[in-house]
């Protein structure tokens, strides 16, 4: 009994380093791809943010399903909604962060990188509360 008990708090230890890991990847490819598109290619803000949005939740998704969580969708169909699912958890974050982008880069012509930063903060706090 005491084995199955530590073998099951050292997988949810690997899975919360993992997951921790692969979230704060997804913070670097989010501010990442923000900046090439926007800084690197004058892409409008709100439309490099949702470039980067896709790119970083596409790699969250992919990396939570195969290292963090492991799960399994047998078919075709199951792994579409699998990911259906998990981007439309996602979708409310990108509504709250195009907002931000709107009315601190948009209309008040902040920094842009200093607003995607604060921006993703918020995303951050909110993936993990919500």
């Amino acid at each position: 009994m005491d084995n199955i008990i530590i073998r099951n708090r050292k997988e949810e230890f690997k899975e919360l380093v993992l997951y921790t890991f692969f979230g704060n990847m997804t913070f670097v490819i989010s501010i990442g791809s923000y900046a090439i598109f926007n800084v690197f290619f004058g892409i409008n803000e709100l439309i490099a943010n949702a470039l980067a949005w896709v790119f970083a939740v596409l790699f969250s998704y992919v990396t939570n399903k195969k290292w963090v969580f492991k799960a399994a969708t047998p078919t075709k169909t199951a792994f579409l909604v699998q990911m259906f699912a998990f981007f439309s958890g996602r979708f409310i974050t990108l509504v709250i962060e195009e907002t931000i982008i709107f009315i601190f880069i948009t209309l008040l012509d902040y920094p842009s990188m200093w607003v995607k930063l604060a921006a993703q903060v918020v995303v951050v706090v909110l993936t993990y509360y919500c």
